[in-house]
């Protein structure tokens, strides 16, 4: 399944690699900035890992939204 993970805060895209290979992109919303990360997901484990490491990063996650294959 493809997921779309919002967090506040800019992520270096060098971290990709440590979260699935997830893409990341940058972007700003009322002054803040924050970092979508996209891409798929093998399962719920994998999807719960990634969400672990985002918590040891101290990211906090805005939302977590399966988005279709096309978007």
């Amino acid at each position: 399944m493809r997921y779309r993970i919002k967090v506040r805060g800019l992520l270096d895209p060098g971290w990709s690699s440590q979260l699935a290979g997830m893409e990341l992109t940058h972007a700003e919303e009322d002054g803040i900035p924050y970092t979508l990360l996209t891409g798929i997901v093998a399962d719920q484990p994998a999807l719960f890992g990634i969400l672990d490491h985002l918590r040891d990063m101290n990211l906090l996650p805005i939302s977590v939204l399966k988005i279709d294959e096309e978007e």
